[in-house]
């Protein structure tokens, strides 16, 4: 049995994805428990992810009320990063969103219910494409912040949705799409505005993956569900079943789909069972 504060999973770029979740001083093998049984009890009690702080309630994945508007009052540029505020100097650079904004991006094609494109951190690759649950990707532009990266994006989307849909991408493995075709195909939509918002940066600022190769992601999955019932800790604090397969940070069991980031913060008990 593992007792303690629920976290994302951590993830690593194997063949399938390796998954571990972590428990204080702690990891459990996520990977060796498919196709077991395994039971989640929320004992009750809330942490902040943030200043571990107990809280009553818990806001954007873990957050106490302080920490998410702390975190969140200068970061519209989360949902949208074409507002993001770093150019124009608004964040202090002691800020947490100036900490995260200021670093180079990447703008890149996804394919996890279907085709999309997104903007993350470049040192969050792969991690990004791990936890939306995206079978495939291929990076398009590297950028000198956020910013930059969201204003490439925003270029895209009349073109290509930002969105993935978690319902689909839960149900089964993406169809696959050949990327590079996708990606020339855009870019041939969007190439006068992209040179026009380039020449704005000096060379080198904002740089292109000309010869990037594409990434194949692979996910631990024996079964995917027929119909997505979705699993929740509040409505039900204890959660059972034998676990089929995980797929971003969702775990796929034989009674609905638990999303394990969603509960970050939670203290829990986690326990394992082998099948009969």
């Amino acid at each position: 049995m593992h007792k303690g504060i629920l976290h994302k999973m951590l993830s690593q770029h194997e063949a399938p994805v390796k998954y571990q979740l972590q428990f204080n001083d702690t990891a459990l093998d996520m990977n060796n428990c498919i196709g077991k049984r395994i039971r989640l009890e929320y004992l009750g009690k809330i942490f902040c992810v943030q200043c571990g702080r107990k809280t009553s309630k818990s806001f954007q994945q873990g957050h106490c009320y302080v920490c998410m508007k702390k975190i969140y009052e200068c970061n519209n540029c989360i949902l949208h990063p074409e507002k993001c505020l770093v150019e124009e100097g608004k964040c202090r650079e002691d800020d947490w969103a100036h900490q995260q904004c200021n670093r180079p991006h990447v703008v890149y094609l996804a394919n996890s219910s279907a085709l999309k494109v997104g903007v993350t951190r470049t040192s969050q690759v792969p991690t990004r494409w791990i936890d939306q649950g995206a079978m495939q990707a291929l990076p398009l532009f590297k950028t000198s912040n956020r910013y930059q990266a969201g204003v490439i994006e925003v270029l895209f989307k009349p073109h290509v949705s930002d969105r993935t849909n978690w319902r689909t991408m839960l149900k089964q493995d993406a169809v696959p799409i050949d990327l590079f075709e996708e990606r020339n195909r855009l870019l041939e939509l969007v190439c006068v505005d992209i040179r026009l918002f380039l020449e704005r940066y000096p060379s080198g600022a904002i740089t292109s993956y000309n010869k990037s190769s594409s990434l194949s992601i692979h996910f631990p999955v024996i079964q995917y569900p027929t119909k997505i019932l979705s699993l929740s800790l509040d409505k039900t604090p204890v959660i059972e079943g034998v676990l089929l397969g995980i797929k971003g940070q969702y775990w796929i069991m034989d009674k609905g789909v638990f999303n394990v980031r969603k509960f970050s913060g939670y203290e829990v008990h986690c326990e394992l069972f082998s099948q009969e």
